[in-house]
């Protein structure tokens, strides 16, 4: 099962997330995660994936120009629905508390839905998540240079330990998906007699 981990990241932060989620999907037996910035990102190892996580700084409440320039490539894999029933799941990360982190969520998840993938974000019955999370993936508060503000040191914390459960989750995800798969392409048995 091979899961594809796809971050934009300006000053790291992003990039913490985008590899406390890669650790989270590696702790599951049988995953494969391949992490890259999206400047290394080709689309096309998208086709061989199970599952895709990407995320990006929040920007304005949308998606960062990184990003949205290399999902924007994805056009002839919606037209041959490459990525249709593949899992998908996205996080960000914003410099102020309430700074647009569910509204990028939202904006990277919705060309998932355009490409028909299955999107897996995190419930309510994880209680870090009920407390300081998000139902549409993971979003940080990521401290500022130089700040010392013990609040937001803990809340990008508590995110990275937010980003490993979210990575195990799509592992998780990917692999009943797959064993869901497998069963289907089985023989069928003649079930005459019973």
């Amino acid at each position: 099962m091979k899961i594809y981990v796809v971050y934009d990241s300006e000053a790291g932060h992003t990039e913490q997330l985008a590899r406390s989620i890669a650790k989270g999907a590696q702790s599951v037996p049988g995953a494969e995660v391949f992490i890259n910035h999206v400047n290394k990102a080709n689309v096309r190892e998208l086709a061989h994936m199970d599952a895709i996580i990407w995320g990006c700084p929040g920007h304005f409440g949308t998606i960062s120009s990184g990003l949205k320039e290399w999902i924007d490539k994805l056009g002839y894999l919606w037209a041959n629905g490459t990525l249709v029933d593949k899992i998908g799941a996205a996080f960000c990360t914003t410099v102020t508390i309430h700074g647009g982190i569910e509204a990028t969520l939202l904006n990277l998840i919705t060309p998932m839905l355009h490409q028909g993938m299955m999107v897996v974000g995190l419930p309510a019955n994880i209680p870090e998540n009920a407390l300081y999370g998000s139902y549409y993936g993971v979003g940080v508060t990521s401290p500022v240079e130089d700040a010392n503000d013990e609040l937001i040191q803990s809340l990008f914390k508590k995110g990275l330990g937010l980003g490993e459960i979210l990575g195990k989750r799509v592992a998780q995800t990917a692999l009943t998906v797959a064993a869901g798969k497998q069963m289907h392409a089985l023989p069928q048995q003649d079930h005459k007699g019973f």
